[in-house]
């Protein structure tokens, strides 16, 4: 099966590559506007893939973009090149148009949630497009799935991811984080609030111990509520393990509220400089949590919690695990799944255990 994955030199596509390159049942295509950034990964990971791997010159905005992915014929096209936050579907609508799947990393609200737009073309077409597979709402909503197994009723579910100081951060993602520092967010039945704004502990288990966080913009806000029943209150937080980081974006988050910055992914370059100062203190260790509460159908109140743990700089890995989940199971359908659709529902957390495999990841739900 040929897989082509746009942005695979990039931060998460390459972490991608990786993990699809020991498929040998797969041809993958590494796509981006540099063929030498490309060819130097093809370099890498060829002596020991086994996968056959190859690079391409492809971009996204030029003109002729649908032609010439349609030139390339891959079966299944996997979207990495953030930030979504204010992309249009033209990728997604390229690959209705030549009949390869669509997968996408994105995280991005607006951009995850009307994907729907596309259901229509996407089942004409007989071809799966599926956005946010990524560590929110793929893997968020199958911990949830997970949690509430035997739920009658789910009144509030909490998410909360936090990298380590020393893991590798993409600029994309940091472009992403800052489009929203300061705004408000979907109140997702927890009332006002505000990107980054505002401050809360969690404490993950060892070696990551006690982070703070901070509400961030993700798809859950608006997805989550009316996917279980109860219409239950979505609380999500990001944060960064060095404290004085963290503070220092709740200030920005407050400057903007204030009126004084209006978008502080304008300088994500420079601040992405000024936070790799201090890569040097931390550790390589990040985690997620999921906490769902909810009534069981005799009427008991229960609440259930599970944990993502990442170690040895694995983390940047977690958010391209749905991604290589749903390209096994397309490859072994015939059918596939027709149609435009958020990554909710589709997958399992043995999924991604699965994918996980000789990684140092390890997720557990906590002992009740």
């Amino acid at each position: 099966m040929r897989v082509l994955v746009i942005g695979g030199y990039g931060f998460f596509g390459r972490s991608l590559v990786r993990l699809l390159s020991s498929d040998a049942q797969l041809s993958v295509v590494i796509a981006g506007r540099s063929q030498r950034d490309g060819a130097a990964l093809v370099a890498e990971l060829g002596p020991s893939a086994q996968a056959k791997l190859s690079a391409t010159v492809i971009d996204v905005q030029a003109p002729d973009f649908a032609r010439a992915l349609a030139r390339l014929g891959p079966q299944i096209v996997v979207h990495t090149s953030g930030p979504f936050q204010g992309q249009d579907y033209r990728v997604a609508s390229a690959c209705i148009a030549c009949g390869a799947h669509y997968i996408d990393l994105a995280d991005g609200r607006t951009f995850v949630s009307q994907i729907g737009t596309l259901d229509t073309a996407a089942r004409e077409a007989q071809v799966a497009v599926i956005s946010g597979a990524s560590s929110v709402p793929a893997l968020s909503s199958a911990a949830v799935d997970h949690l509430t197994r035997d739920f009658a009723r789910v009144d509030d579910i909490d998410i909360g991811i936090s990298p380590g100081n020393r893991t590798e951060r993409g600029l994309s993602t940091i472009q992403a984080i800052l489009s929203y520092c300061g705004k408000r967010l979907p109140d997702a039945g927890a009332g006002p609030t505000y990107g980054w704004s505002g401050t809360r502990k969690h404490r993950y288990p060892a070696p990551v111990g006690s982070r703070c966080l901070s509400p961030c913009d993700v798809p859950d806000l608006e997805l989550l509520p009316g996917h279980y029943p109860g219409a239950p209150t979505i609380h999500f937080g990001a944060g960064l393990e060095l404290q004085f980081l963290h503070r220092g974006m709740n200030v920005m988050a407050l400057m903007t509220r204030l009126g004084l910055v209006s978008n502080w992914s304008a300088y994500a370059g420079v601040l992405k400089w000024a936070a790799d100062l201090f890569k040097g203190i931390g550790t390589d260790a990040g985690a997620m949590h999921v906490c769902a509460t909810g009534v069981l159908p005799d009427g008991q109140m229960l609440s259930r919690t599970w944990h993502l743990v990442a170690t040895d700089g694995d983390g940047p890995f977690v958010p391209t695990l749905a991604a290589a989940a749903l390209i096994r199971k397309l490859k072994g359908s015939a059918e596939g799944w027709p149609g435009a659709r958020p990554c909710i529902g589709l997958l399992t957390l043995d999924d991604f255990i699965h994918e996980a495999r000789g990684l140092r990841i390890t997720m557990a739900e906590d002992a009740e």
